[in-house]
């Protein structure tokens, strides 16, 4: 009896205790400054001109008054039926879930109220850390503290994400063509389904999961006693018309930019941890308005009639690293995975300019010639590696540097990889700025690592800058609202590659779409070249399951992929289609500018030559090109055999 008298007695005085405490943080909120939530997280960005483009403190924030009444109930049914009645925190529902999540072994159920979620929207980021957790939670008592429900409430409703679109008055003009004061129980009860997961419950990209999300709101009204049993039936039997059109036609097409821009910002170490300490941000970023269009006009033109293929890519002016414009996805309201940012993928044979480099470092010439056959290579413990060219389609002859990258030849890449030592391409890599860390392996000269867009931009920018690696950037400089600069970008570059030897492997990339190389193969970008009329430096790569395609000249690169995000199987035909895309991305680009090619290097010659064998060309030589070589290591009659230098090789 004793020991039960005790508990109750420690239990009493932690119940005391914690009641203390409880009135004493709120009394002490209620005393500190009222936090200004209309300005606070509010950024602006900026395109290169100086024009306002976006802004999450929504243009169209509305009041509560003018919130449909289903919309408000079919929220607070589903989110936090204690809302009006709880002070930022439902305690028995945070000890439910905890029961539910122990018992099970699993997070299946969470906690959070509306206050809380509004507080978390208020910064920048949604990291998980304890520290992060209790600043949550103190910004949540002053919440609290200095507004009403239906303030807290009005400014959540105002901010959270439906499926990309944010807001209630974006989203329900978006998803129906109407104010949010209009809506019905049905379309109310479609959207409050959207915040909990908005790629997983968006009615466009996942009508099932909405419809199951829908059913599972309805019933939680009618438990709540908000509507009857005959409207749910009513509303589950409506058939819903998503509209998908945005009234601010960039909206959409921004997000992925504005994501990368946010992440950004959440890297640079000057600005306040959150914009509540700031009171708002003036962001001025790279973002070229017409240039975004044109990529996101090129990629939808190409790609639409092809179900489920996803793309991504990326517009940068190599000279500084200004990104111009950027590409995450097809539809950020269906899916706000940035593939350009966080996508890795196998990059094929996009890596073999790296390789082709290190080669014209290392004494290659374009005239430079492997026999190019079906090959087996052995190395040590009779490990073998066989590699194929595209439709096992081989010359069986010996073939020059300038034809094995025209053709993007795979025997020929692996054979200059092993002739170099496996980590040459890995440090070259390192060297241009690329930071994925790759593996020395044979398959490496094919592209069989996984890197991001982003990262193989860094190194493409080295090629088309003529030496120099910088690293992309999208903001400029970052103001607070009163105009005091809190950061502004400084550009670095770094002389990392010989400016000769990468003019000579410019001009080689031009050859990708170079009619004098139709031979036993064709070039691999040829179906592009009628819809040139600029020159570039051009490498297209395809895995079976990736497209990928980097190009530049001295003024712009332009980087894509496409493929499936589940990595299934991707039609050759595709490939075609994205090599159109970036074709179409960078002409439409230069349609109103002037485009310029690097001046050809002193040390630099050209000479005519029979582009397979590379060889002089003769008065009888039937095709003739003309390639670029370092003065003295021009071609001469007898090349030498470096297929005796190869680790063992089985010709088949």
């Amino acid at each position: 009896m004793k020991i039960v008298k005790r508990i109750l007695k420690i239990m009493l005085f932690f119940l005391v205790l914690g009641i203390i405490f409880y009135v004493g943080i709120y009394t002490y909120a209620r005393f500190t400054p009222k936090l200004d939530i209309n300005s606070a997280n509010s950024f602006y960005l900026y395109d290169k001109d100086g024009n306002l483009y976006t802004a999450n403190s929504s243009k169209e924030w509305i009041p509560l008054e003018d919130i449909s009444p289903y919309l408000i109930d079919a929220t607070i049914s589903i989110e936090d039926k204690h809302f009006f009645s709880h002070q930022g925190f439902d305690f028995l529902r945070i000890i439910k879930s905890l029961y539910v999540n122990l018992k099970s072994g699993k997070r299946l159920q969470g906690a959070s109220t509306i206050s809380q979620q509004y507080a978390k929207n208020l910064f920048l980021d949604f990291d998980k850390t304890w520290s992060r957790k209790i600043e949550e939670a103190w910004l949540t008592i002053r919440l609290e503290s200095h507004y009403s429900k239906e303030e807290i409430l009005e400014g959540y409703l105002n901010t959270i994400n439906y499926g990309g679109i944010f807001g209630i008055e974006n989203a329900s003009w978006y998803y129906f063509g109407k104010s949010a004061k209009d809506l019905d129980l049905a379309e109310a009860t479609s959207l409050a389904g959207i915040p909990k997961s908005p790629s997983t419950y968006s009615p466009i990209a996942n009508p099932e999961a909405n419809k199951q999300r829908q059913t599972l709101i309805l019933n939680s009204m009618v438990k709540n006693k908000m509507i009857t049993e005959e409207e749910k039936e009513q509303a589950l039997a409506q058939e819903l018309t998503f509209t998908g059109e945005k009234r601010q036609s960039t909206l959409a097409t921004l997000m992925y930019y504005q994501d990368a821009v946010i992440k950004e910002l959440q890297e640079i170490k000057t600005i306040p941890s959150s914009f509540l300490k700031t009171g708002g941000l003036k962001i001025y970023t790279n973002l070229d308005m017409n240039a975004q269009t044109i990529l996101d006009e090129s990629v939808n033109k190409n790609l639409n009639e092809i179900e489920g293929i996803e793309a991504a890519g990326i517009i940068m002016d190599p000279n500084n690293g200004k990104v111009l414009a950027l590409m995450g996805g097809r539809d950020y309201s269906k899916s706000q995975f940035n593939r350009a940012l966080d996508a890795k993928r196998q990059v094929g044979s996009t890596m073999k300019p790296f390789l082709y480099y290190a080669a014209l470092e290392n004494g290659f010439t374009p005239s430079t010639t492997f026999t190019s056959e079906k090959t087996t290579f052995t190395f040590a413990e009779d490990k073998t590696y066989s590699p194929g060219n595209y439709d096992d389609n081989y010359p069986n002859k010996p073939i020059s540097m300038a034809a094995a990258l025209s053709y993007s030849d795979n025997i020929y890449a692996v054979k200059t990889h092993l002739f170099l030592g496996e980590d040459t391409l890995v440090d070259m890599a390192k060297r241009v700025g690329i930071t994925t860390k790759l593996e020395a392996i044979p398959s490496l000269a094919l592209g069989s690592e996984e890197i991001t867009l982003i990262d193989m931009m860094h190194g493409y920018a080295t090629l088309a800058n003529e030496g120099y690696k910088i690293k992309p950037y999208f903001i400029t400089k970052v103001e607070d609202i009163d105009g005091n600069v809190l950061y502004e970008a400084k550009e670095s570059k770094e002389n990392v590659l010989n400016k000769s030897v990468v003019y000579v492997l410019n001009e080689m990339m031009t050859n990708c779409y170079a009619a004098e190389f139709i031979d036993y193969n064709y070039p691999t970008c040829m179906t592009i070249a009628p819809s040139l009329t600029n020159k570039y430096a051009i490498k297209s790569g395809t895995t079976e399951t990736d497209h990928w395609i980097f190009g530049y000249n001295q003024d712009i690169l332009i980087g894509m992929w496409a493929g499936y995000d589940n990595n299934q199987e991707s039609a050759v035909s595709n490939g075609t289609k994205v090599k159109q895309m970036w074709a179409d991305t960078i002409e439409g680009y230069f349609k109103d500018k002037e485009a310029h090619w690097y001046e050809t290097p002193k040390n630099v010659v050209g000479v005519l030559i029979d582009p397979i064998s590379g060889k002089v060309a003769t008065n009888d030589t039937e095709k003739k090109k003309m390639l670029y070589y370092i003065k003295g290591t021009e071609p001469y009659t007898d090349t030498p055999d470096l297929d005796a230098s190869i680790p063992t090789i089985k010709q088949e």
